[in-house]
């Protein structure tokens, strides 16, 4: 299965890892340092792709407890509830006319838009 990079994939930055630490974004740019994405730093942002997946653990474990309590339909039903992760990539656009085209996962995605709400 695919999984997120959370890193900057193009533009300024590149190859830069992109964390969480507190609900708070930031891109690394060296030991102990880093830029904070949020409405400060951040001047614009766009989702230019969104790709949901079907967590492969998720699906086992939920089709073994499924089918464990109920059988060959709690099998079933286990296995078509699991988990969507996400994958996104965001075109961000700095207030210093920067740009970065980063990939992040569900969580760094949803921190990344409470802060530059």
């Amino acid at each position: 299965m695919a999984k997120a990079k959370n890193a900057v994939v193009a533009g300024d930055y590149l190859g830069k890892q992109i964390m969480t630490t507190l609900g708070m974004v930031q891109i690394i740019t060296g030991f102990g340092k880093g830029i904070m994405l949020n409405k400060t730093t951040v001047s614009s942002y766009e989702v230019i792709t969104d790709e949901h997946r079907k967590s492969a653990a998720s699906g086992v474990a939920r089709g073994l407890v499924g089918g464990a309590l109920l059988g060959p339909v709690g099998l079933l039903a286990g296995g078509l509830s699991a988990k969507n992760k996400g994958i996104y990539q965001v075109a961000i656009q700095f207030t210093d006319e920067k740009q970065s085209l980063v990939e992040i996962d569900d969580k760094i995605y949803k921190a990344l838009i409470r802060a530059c709400f």
